[in-house]
């Protein structure tokens, strides 16, 4: 590991907003591969809409993971990105569904986002003293997270805003 981070940073802040970043970017290596998986695999009523919602959201996701792993390495640090790091050190599981419906994929994805956003906010909220660098670049992924997330649910809400499909 390298001993510089940038000036005003002391290494041991710079330690842990290397490994809150580090847990972002696994998080975002993991939904980028999720978000590609279920482009390929989704099928039934609405799957041209679906398929073409996910993409872009696929490239502004990979563009995230870019952007984490360029800030670590910025502050001295080693970004983890193949395929066995995230295995390792992810602490949810593997995305359950291959060739599936638009509703089943959706509904997955509602709760893949949850955990995304929800982590999010909390490492957010944890650069908050640290680092406001690194927590201005979270926030402003968040936003664009969160959009994905609404357009996702907006497939399995009703018109008051009610999910009307049970795994969600």
């Amino acid at each position: 590991m390298s001993t510089f981070t940038v000036p005003g940073l002391d290494d041991d802040t710079a330690d842990e907003v290397r490994t809150v970043l580090q847990e972002r970017l696994t998080a975002l290596l993991d939904l980028h591969m999720t978000l590609k998986h279920v482009h390929w695999n989704v099928v039934g009523p609405n799957f041209i809409a679906v398929h073409e919602m996910i993409d872009p959201q696929v490239d502004s996701v990979r563009l995230f993971t870019d952007t984490i792993a360029e800030r670590i390495a910025t502050l001295g640090g080693e970004p983890l990105g193949t395929p066995g790091s995230v295995v390792k050190l992810r602490d949810w599981e593997d995305y359950p569904v291959n060739r599936a419906t638009t509703v089943e994929h959706l509904e997955e994805l509602d709760k893949v986002y949850q955990g995304v956003i929800a982590d999010q906010r909390k490492a957010i909220e944890a650069l908050d003293g640290p680092d406001p660098v690194s927590q201005d670049m979270l926030i402003g992924q968040s936003a664009d997270l969160e959009q994905f997330h609404w357009f996702v649910r907006a497939h399995l809400e009703d018109k008051g805003g009610r999910v009307k499909t049970s795994g969600s």
